[in-house]
């Protein structure tokens, strides 16, 4: 019997091995492909654990062999499970060669939204949760620039930030509690437990209370090692996040005061379980805004900027380059398209670019400083203060001021539109991420991007630059012939030169993106050998057989992982 059909018997929602389904589920959004066993779609939490409970019983049995799944790769002719939503991952974190777990199919409905917290399923699109939470004026604040098509249950597994996490934070902050199924295959409820409740889980004899005591164990007795290994920037999305998970009683006994493995599985893609609800809590937009634009010519003229906007505690603080803005010029039909107006009008809006175009070229990078208000007022005065003290100090610096959220709207579609245009759009050429998520401390930027420009000159590469400058974090997309066989040797080389200069930062290799197989194999250089002996442990204790999502977070080397990149071998290879 196939492995479809033994599959398919345990469980209520469809399984698939049909080849245009498997080759759908190769690819993410990222430069890997894949191909799966099978794509199940399971319609609720218990055909989750059915899943769980089947890929347990057929490991046990030795059946993987006989069921001619492939002898070598990621799951080494075991069966494991990945969970998986939008595919909009640019890691290649949903990626796997035995089953994968389609969440949008069935898990993908709002279950409650109250005053302050809506429950939801993973598979559920953001863009849909927040129509509904926008009916009684409530809003998750971490959403991406590819909002319009991740889901949630993405944005919790990598603990997604976006555009306002330089207000409000990353996903994490706004996980109250989640449903999991673990490796015993059954539904546990995991959230902050502390006091009495925490006591009572550690006594607890059960899969749960053990895992719950060994983590505790962990936390309490490595906290020099966690101290010194957490990044030291305000935004990361890789290994796991030891350090904002438990607080040591500081009792000769040992122990935690509190733990909190919901945040522990924030950010943990996928590795340790597989999530079936979340609760978020939600916070109050400020129902007006405004934004100070600012025209730089050099990549240097951040280094004034940044601290000096920063003083002004925007609400967002984005980014996007001269390539950006001149996608945004050759498409425009698209982006009219997405702002729902027709042509003369959008183009009517770009008059004062147009016009500062013809008299200084195009800029080499667009910032957004955005305030955000209880009335029009207050959020234009704010935006007014930092474009006025901008022209008194640094008068070569173009500035508008876009006065409310429609003169504001066309920068965003910019900002958020440009990643998916480089994909659908430019023939020939295909997006590379693969050095698109580091984070840096904001104050290093005069002197960590013009090393950064020097490693990048060497290479023939057209890229796109854009993120979040408040808090150092960048996304470059180079853009690749996919037929050039010298591409697997520049990604080698770009990679090991980039991540070593953002680490030489105390920077993060990932912001918001997560390891994937792209960043696992730098997981170890970035926190050290004793905090990645802590993520292996963290791994053995809620996975011990290696059945969620191997070879992400841990347990990939690089050569493994550029196995898996879907472009031409050639003579130029270079493996590490």
């Amino acid at each position: 019997m196939s492995l479809k059909d033994e599959l398919q018997k345990v469980m209520h929602g469809e399984v698939e091995d049909a080849p245009a389904v498997l080759e759908k589920f190769s690819r993410d959004a990222s430069l890997f492909r894949i191909v799966p066993a099978v794509v199940a779609h399971p319609r609720d939490a218990q055909d989750v654990c059915a899943a769980v409970q089947f890929v347990n019983l057929k490991n046990e049995e030795g059946c993987a062999r006989r069921l001619n799944l492939p002898s070598a790769g990621l799951t080494c002719g075991r069966l494991s499970l990945t969970a998986r939503s939008a595919g909009t991952d640019m890691s290649g974190g949903p990626l796997n060669d035995s089953i994968i777990l389609d969440m949008t199919a069935h898990l993908n409905k709002l279950l409650e939204v109250d005053e302050r917290f809506a429950t939801v399923e993973p598979g559920m699109y953001f863009r849909d949760f927040d129509r509904e939470t926008k009916k009684k004026n409530l809003e998750l604040p971490s959403y991406t620039a590819s909002r319009e098509i991740n889901t949630v249950g993405g944005m919790a597994a990598n603990n997604s930030g976006g555009e306002k996490n330089l207000k409000y934070g990353k996903t994490a902050r706004y996980v109250q509690e989640l449903d999991v199924v673990l490796a015993d295959g059954q539904v546990h409820t995991l959230q902050n437990l502390e006091g009495d409740e925490l006591k009572a889980k550690l006594a607890e004899q059960s899969f749960e209370g053990d895992i719950y005591r060994r983590m505790s164990a962990l936390v309490a007795g490595h906290q020099a090692v966690i101290e010194a290994g957490k990044p030291r920037v305000e935004k990361n999305s890789s290994g796991y996040a030891l350090w904002d998970i438990g607080n040591p009683s500081g009792s000769r006994a040992g122990g935690v005061n509190s733990l909190n493995l919901a945040r522990l599985f924030v950010g943990s893609q996928g590795t340790l379980g597989i999530i079936t609800k979340i609760i978020f809590s939600l916070v109050r937009p400020k129902p007006y805004s405004a934004m100070t634009i600012l025209f730089l010519d050099s990549l240097a003229e951040l280094g004034p900027v940044v601290p000096q906007v920063l003083k002004h505690g925007p609400d967002s603080f984005e980014s996007y380059d001269d390539n950006t803005f001149k996608l945004a010029v050759k498409y425009f039909p698209e982006f009219a398209k997405q702002m729902g107006t027709n042509l003369f009008s959008l183009g009517i809006s770009f008059l004062p670019e147009v016009w500062m175009l013809l008299r200084g070229g195009i800029p080499k990078l667009v910032l957004m400083v955005e305030f955000c208000a209880e009335s029009q007022e207050e959020a234009l005065k704010a935006a007014q203060d930092l474009a006025r003290e901008i022209k008194e100090t640094q008068p070569h610096i173009g500035v508008r001021v876009a006065r409310d959220r429609e003169k504001s709207r066309k920068y965003w579609t910019i900002r958020r539109e440009s990643f998916n245009l480089l994909r659908k759009k430019i023939r020939g050429k295909r997006t590379a991420p693969f050095i698109d998520d580091f984070v840096v401390p904001p104050q290093t930027l005069p002197e960590f991007l013009p090393k950064l420009q020097e490693i990048l000159s060497h290479y023939d590469l057209t890229y796109t630059i854009a993120g979040h400058v408040g808090d150092g974090n960048f996304h470059i997309i180079p853009l690749v012939d996919p037929q050039d066989p010298t591409i697997r040797k520049t990604i080698d080389e770009l990679s090991h030169q980039v991540y070593d200069l953002v680490i030489s930062y105390h920077g993060s290799i990932t912001g918001e993106h997560n390891d994937g197989l792209i960043r696992t194999p730098y997981v170890e250089k970035m926190f050290g050998r004793e905090m990645y002996a802590l993520f292996l442990e963290v791994k053995k204790i809620f996975d011990p057989h290696n059945i969620f999502n191997p070879g992400k977070k841990v347990g990939l080397n690089y050569s493994d992982a550029l196995a898996h990149l879907d472009l031409p071998v050639g003579k130029a290879d270079v493996s590490k």
